[in-house]
C-alpha cells in the first residue's frame, strides 16, 4: 500500500459525503474507490457517513400512502421515464458536484445525522418504540355493498384518522368516492378527502378537517370531483 500525501487526503476527504450520497460520477466514484482501498482517514470519514445516511430512514414512522397520492406519484414517474428513453441513456447520469458544494455536504450530511438521533429519541419518548404514549384505536365501519365482500375501518391515532378500506369495488365510471363528516342530526359536510380503490379494491385515506363533535364518518359515490351535498346513500358509516 503506498503512503497517502497529505494535502491529497485532505482534498479528497472532501468527496466523503458526496460519495455516499451517490453524486459522484462513474469515473469520479472508481478513483475514490481506489482511494479509499490506501486511505483509513477517508475510509474512516465514509463509514461514519453512511451510518449517518442510513439513520435518516428510520427516524421517519412509516404510514401507509393514501391510494390516490400513491396514483399521482407512480403517474410523475411513469411520465419521467418517457422523458428519460427520449432523452437517451446519458440523461440520467448523476450530474457532477462543484467544489463547493462537496465541501457544503459534508456538515449537511452530519448534520441531518444529528437530527435524525433526535428525531429517533422524540419518537421512543412519545411512545413510538415503547408502547406508551400515543394510542392506536381501530372502529370497524358498516358498509353496504351488495354483493361485495366490503370491508372498512377507521384507524385513530391521536389526532389523526385514517379510512381504510378492503374487497371494494370501483365507483362507477365518472365517479368518486367522497368522505363527509356527520354531526348529531346536522346534515353531513364535505370534505376534500376524495377517493378510489386499487384493482383488488384496497384503498386508504386520511380523515381531514377537525373531527370535534363529529358523529359518525360517512362515504358516498359522487360525481368526479366531489359535491357540496351528498347525490346517493351512503356505503360506509363509521361511527366516532
Amino acid at each position: 500500500m503506498s503512503p497517502i500525501d497529505p494535502p491529497e487526503c485532505e482534498r479528497r476527504l472532501q468527496d466523503a459525503a458526496p460519495y455516499v450520497l451517490g453524486a459522484l460520477s462513474e469515473r469520479e466514484c472508481e478513483s475514490y474507490r481506489e482511494h479509499l482501498a490506501g486511505c483509513a482517514e477517508c475510509a474512516g470519514e465514509v463509514a461514519a457517513l453512511q451510518a449517518a445516511a442510513d439513520s435518516l430512514a428510520l427516524a421517519v414512522t412509516p404510514i401507509q400512502t393514501p391510494a390516490q397520492v400513491r396514483a399521482r406519484v407512480m403517474s410523475v414517474v411513469d411520465g419521467e421515464a418517457e422523458l428519460l428513453r427520449a432523452a437517451g441513456h446519458e440523461a440520467d447520469r448523476p450530474p457532477r458536484v462543484h467544489a463547493r458544494w462537496r465541501a457544503w455536504l459534508t456538515p449537511a450530511l452530519t448534520a441531518g445525522a444529528t437530527l435524525a438521533a433526535g428525531l429517533a429519541i422524540g419518537a421512543i419518548a412519545l411512545g413510538g418504540g415503547s408502547g406508551a404514549g400515543t394510542r392506536t384505536q381501530t372502529i370497524q365501519a358498516a358498509v353496504s355493498m351488495p354483493g361485495y365482500r366490503a370491508s372498512a375501518e377507521l384507524r385513530m391515532a391521536g389526532s389523526h384518522v385514517e379510512l381504510v378500506v378492503a374487497h371494494m369495488p370501483a365507483p362507477p365510471l365518472g365517479r368518486i368516492y367522497e368522505v363527509w363528516l356527520e354531526r348529531g342530526t346536522h346534515a353531513p359536510q364535505p370534505t376534500d378527502a376524495l377517493f378510489s380503490v386499487t384493482s383488488s379494491g384496497s384503498g386508504s385515506v386520511v380523515v381531514p378537517g377537525d373531527l370535534a363533535g363529529v358523529s359518525r364518518v360517512l362515504v358516498t359515490s359522487e360525481p368526479l370531483g366531489g359535491s357540496l351535498k351528498p347525490t346517493r346513500p351512503p356505503v360506509i358509516v363509521a361511527p366516532m
